[in-house]
């Protein structure tokens, strides 16, 4: 399995709706709300012959408030 994490700026008065989307398809393995620039930091996991780009792009992107995602690539925890 491969982590990887992303951040995801929100709409307006959107970010609790979007987190409990992201929780309801149990698509994530932890969802956190942030302060600064991002309203939520999420974190994944996928198998390693998965891809990560069309993950985000057909499993996340999509959730309804979602304005903005950074997507992080993690190579090894520590």
């Amino acid at each position: 399995m491969k982590a990887f994490f992303v951040q995801i700026k929100c709409e307006l008065g959107k970010s609790y709706q979007v987190a409990t989307a992201i929780a309801d398809a149990e698509i994530a393995s932890e969802i956190y709300s942030t302060a600064g620039p991002y309203d939520l930091l999420v974190k994944f996991y996928l198998e390693e012959s998965e891809d990560v780009g069309h993950f985000v792009a057909e499993k996340l992107q999509p959730i309804s408030g979602i304005r903005d995602t950074t997507t992080i690539i993690t190579f090894r925890a520590f």
